[in-house]
């Protein structure tokens, strides 16, 4: 019996597909001389970050300066005008200036020991299993705590005083800086630590040449937290606590206007303190991590 071949069975044969034909695309010739489009000034100028920031707080101010006039009682709100004027007044008699010398006095003490226990702490998470018990367990238990709930105990085993302010402010900066801090460390790529280890580096060299540098992004941001935290935790205090030596600072200046119904000096004091911050954040840690990680290329 003869066999039939496969290419004749019924649909056994395939259509082949279509081969393109080559062509050939002439490219235009190059410009001897390219001259580039500038962008419209306009553009240019919004294209500076300091000018967008600029225009968000003029836009916040007309906000304010219209909602204050249709509210018209300056008991309640007063206008952006009155308490700018408050505020270049009493910046001008030395009043204010006075109050945020005593604030930023007693927090920057605060910060500094916040900081400095953070640093010793996690420096001994990372050297030991006891030293991350320590810290997470630490950690666990305090950071949830509100630094001002503190206060009322600072006051009664510290006495009347700034020892009950830096106790509280410690507070506020140590444990969410120890987590930030840790938690940079731990994200350290594994690459990086046999290097220093294969350098010979050991405790505190390791800490302070390879972990350190690698985890920075993480430090920084720990230290705006705890700056954030810090800063409000002191005004607070001042609020409740009053005048520290006999002397008060900014929130003390706040509630003694609350008290008096000098509602554009509440404004004024509080505007202060948003100022504070901003300068702080920008002329502070943005530059830091300007010339650091950014630097570097560990941060955009």
């Amino acid at each position: 019996m003869a066999s039939t071949p496969v290419s004749a069975w019924p649909g056994a044969a395939k259509a082949q597909a279509p081969v393109r034909p080559e062509a050939e695309y002439p490219l235009p010739d190059v410009p001897q001389q390219l001259t580039a489009r500038r962008l419209p000034l306009a553009k240019r100028l919004l294209q500076h970050p300091a000018l967008r920031k600029a225009i968000i707080l003029v836009v916040l101010a007309i906000i304010w300066e219209l909602a204050a006039r249709w509210q018209d009682n300056d008991l309640l709100l007063p206008t952006f005008s009155q308490t700018a004027a408050t505020l270049l007044r009493d910046l001008a008699n030395g009043e204010l200036l006075g109050k945020a010398a005593v604030s930023l006095g007693i927090l920057l003490q605060g910060y500094l020991l916040g900081v400095a226990g953070a640093l010793l702490l996690t420096v001994l998470a990372v050297s030991s299993q006891w030293g991350r018990d320590v810290l997470t367990t630490l950690t666990s238990m305090f950071n949830p705590l509100p630094a001002i709930a503190l206060l009322p105990l600072a006051l009664l085993w510290l006495g009347l005083g700034q020892a009950s302010l830096l106790a509280v402010l410690v507070h506020s900066v140590l444990w969410p800086l120890a987590l930030a801090t840790y938690a940079g460390f731990q994200a350290v790529p594994e690459t990086l630590r046999m290097a220093g280890r294969n350098y010979g580096l050991r405790g505190a060299r390791y800490v302070l040449q390879i972990l350190v540098p690698a985890a920075l992004p993480s430090i920084l941001s720990g230290l705006k937290i705890g700056w954030a935290f810090a800063w409000r935790t002191l005004i607070a205090a001042e609020l409740v606590f009053g005048a520290s030596s006999g002397k008060g600072g900014l929130g003390w200046y706040i509630f003694q206007s609350r008290n008096e119904l000098y509602t554009d000096q509440v404004f004024a004091g509080l505007a202060l303190v948003i100022i504070i911050g901003l300068l702080v954040e920008t002329l502070g840690f943005h530059q830091l991590e300007r010339v650091t990680v950014k630097r570097w290329g560990v941060q955009r």
